[in-house]
Order: structure tokens, then C-alpha cells, then sequence
């Protein structure tokens, strides 16, 4: 019987998930398990590079792990856990910066875009890089290859990270042997980017979100900030220019859709209506998981003990993987005797 090829996902603990983390990342990767043996982690160490508050760090630790307890991840099926939890991981991630050209970091795109925001700013290249955000693609690197990960489904956006962790992963199989798995990206097209309130991806750092978890008051005050143009109900609208029905479409029915693109195209849809709909169609679709969501943060013990569990059976992957790399590299395995 053929092995199940494995997925990967990991998530960064940085602010309130929003409906767009739920759109580009949470659904299409739980999604994954039914076809793949699934790996998902918290990557609440990478969150370290903009996280400084020890009370904001543990809550959006929980937050984000209710969130995905919520819509649905079951860890009787896979396995979810904290990296901060899996030491092997760190140790992995010292060994292949040891092959990682310098130039492969030089081009990754966040490195690229503080550098280009220095010498607009006429400061110097580095000005207030750290080395955790210049190091963040080997750590990401090594949260895959710790998994024999095949598979990553990430977006648009986190496209080149995979294709560094490939040329990190190549790099040491060419020097060491073929030991590690290089993964291929998942990316689903039709929700690679979701719009924000603004026409942008929705994004936190835009602070165009729709919050996932949020209460009706607050989700419906979120909505109506959604910009729209001037056009009056009974002008012809384009639906596909306009930023309610770009969020809109993604929860519709088929039959809905299909009305909603006749009145734009035809005219008769006033924004303000079109936005209470979106609204009383998010509120519903996600009362259930709103309610689990509730509960699980009023216990944050069980968030531990699930996590616990998980980071159980990932050492089993990850100190099978590492096993395979310390004997690439020849480092002998010894114990320390007790004095």
C-alpha cells in the first residue's frame, strides 16, 4: 500500500485572524487532510520578529489556535502543534544555514523590501534589520523539511518561500546525499489574493480586515467600512470590480451569485443593501464556529493539552528526520554521563 504523501501547514500568531487567513489558508488546509497525512503548527516563534509584548505573544498563541479548532481542524485526524514546542526544528535550522548562500537570502522579499524602504528613507541598507527577519526563510525552511513535508499550500505572496526552501533542500542533498524532501507550493488560485475594505489584499498590516471571530456588532461595523464608488442603485455596475462581491462571492450560493451578478450588471443593487447581505451571510456562516471558538478561549488548558498531544507525535517525525541528517552530516550520537 502506497504511503500518503504529506502537507504542511504552518501559520504566524500575529494579530486577529481575519477572513481572508480563512479564505487563503485555513479552509484550503484543512481542506488538505482529507487527501494528505497533514501537519499544521503555530509558528509562534517566527512572530518574535514584530511581537515584543509576553501577554500579546501568549494570546494571539491561543487565538490563533481556537481559530483553527473552530473552523473545523480536527487533531484526532492530524497533527497540530506549537514550533516552539519541537526543539529539533532549531537545530535543523543551524545545520542548513551552514549550506544557504548569503545571496539566496539577499533576495528574499521581505529582506528586499526593508532594505528599498532604508534608501528610499536615505538610511543605511540595514537600518533596524534584524537577523531574525534576514534568517526568517531558513527557519521557515526548516519547519517544512522536519516534516518530509510534499506538499505546502501557501498564497501568491509566500510563493518564493517555498522555492528557497527547494534550492536549501537541493543545495544539501547535493553535498550530503538525498536525505531531505524538497516540497512543492499549493496554491489555489481563486483565493490566492481576497480583497480587502479597500479593493487591497486583505491584510492586517492594511488594516482593511473582515475578523473572523468577531462578534455580529462588531463584524457589521467592519463591513459597511467596505469602499464602494458613487454609482447610484440603478446604475450597471461591474461586480468584479467591486469589493463587496469580491468577499461576497466566496459565501454565496450558486443561485444567489447568479441573481446578485444580474442586478449588478443591470442595475437595481444599492451598495448599503449589498452590504448588510454580506454581512447577515458571514454572521451566519460562521455562528457555530464563533460559539466553539468562544468556548475553547474560556479554557485555554485544553488548547495546551491538544497542542501537547501534538507536538507528542510530531516528535516522532521530526527526530526521525533529524536522525537522518545528523548521520548525513556524520555527527555521532553520544550521551552525556551523569557526574
Amino acid at each position: 500500500m502506497t504511503a500518503r504523501k504529506i502537507s504542511l501547514t504552518g501559520v504566524k500568531p500575529s494579530g486577529t485572524p481575519h477572513i481572508g487567513n480563512y479564505l487563503g489558508a485555513i479552509k484550503p488546509a484543512i481542506d488538505l487532510s482529507r487527501d494528505f497525512d497533514a501537519y499544521y503548527f503555530l509558528a509562534d516563534y517566527h512572530a518574535l520578529n514584530t511581537m515584543r509584548d509576553p501577554k500579546e505573544f501568549r494570546h494571539s498563541v491561543y487565538d490563533l489556535a481556537a481559530t483553527w479548532l473552530a473552523c473545523g481542524l480536527d487533531p484526532a485526524k492530524v497533527v497540530f502543534y506549537r514550533q516552539s514546542d519541537i526543539p529539533e526544528i532549531f537545530e535543523l535550522t543551524w545545520i542548513i544555514s551552514t549550506v544557504t548562500p548569503k545571496g539566496l537570502l539577499n533576495r528574499a522579499h521581505a529582506y528586499k523590501a526593508s532594505v528599498d524602504t532604508n534608501e528610499a528613507a536615505g538610511n543605511l541598507p540595514d537600518d533596524g534589520v534584524t537577523m531574525g527577519l534576514y534568517n526568517y526563510p531558513v527557519l521557515m525552511a526548516a519547519d517544512i523539511l522536519i516534516a518530509d513535508a510534499n506538499y505546502v499550500p501557501v498564497g501568491q505572496d509566500q510563493r518564493q518561500h517555498i522555492e528557497i526552501t527547494r534550492d536549501i533542500a537541493t543545495s544539501f542533498n547535493a553535498i550530503f546525499g538525498d536525505v531531505l524532501v524538497p516540497p512543492e507550493g499549493l496554491i489555489r488560485d481563486e483565493v490566492a489574493l481576497i480583497t480587502g475594505l479597500d479593493g487591497r489584499k486583505m491584510s492586517k498590516s492594511y488594516g482593511n480586515v473582515l475578523p473572523l471571530m468577531a462578534d455580529p456588532k462588531e463584524l457589521r461595523k467592519a463591513v459597511m467600512k467596505i469602499v464602494t464608488d458613487s454609482r447610484q442603485p440603478e446604475e450597471p455596475k461591474d461586480p468584479d470590480a467591486d469589493n463587496i462581491y469580491s468577499i461576497f462571492k466566496h459565501f454565496g450560493t450558486p443561485e444567489r451569485l447568479a441573481e446578485v451578478r444580474g442586478l449588478y450588471l443591470n442595475g437595481g443593487l444599492a451598495y448599503g443593501r449589498m452590504k448588510q447581505e454580506l454581512f447577515e451571510t458571514l454572521d451566519v456562516s460562521f455562528k457555530d464556529a464563533r460559539e466553539r471558538y468562544n468556548d475553547l478561549m474560556a479554557d485555554p488548558q485544553k488548547i495546551d493539552g491538544i497542542l501537547a498531544t501534538g507536538a507528542e507525535q510530531m516528535h516522532a517525525t521530526a527526530q526521525r528526520v533529524l536522525g537522518k541528517v545528523r548521520a548525513a552530516i556524520g555527527k555521532t550520537t553520544f550521551a552525556v554521563k551523569a557526574r
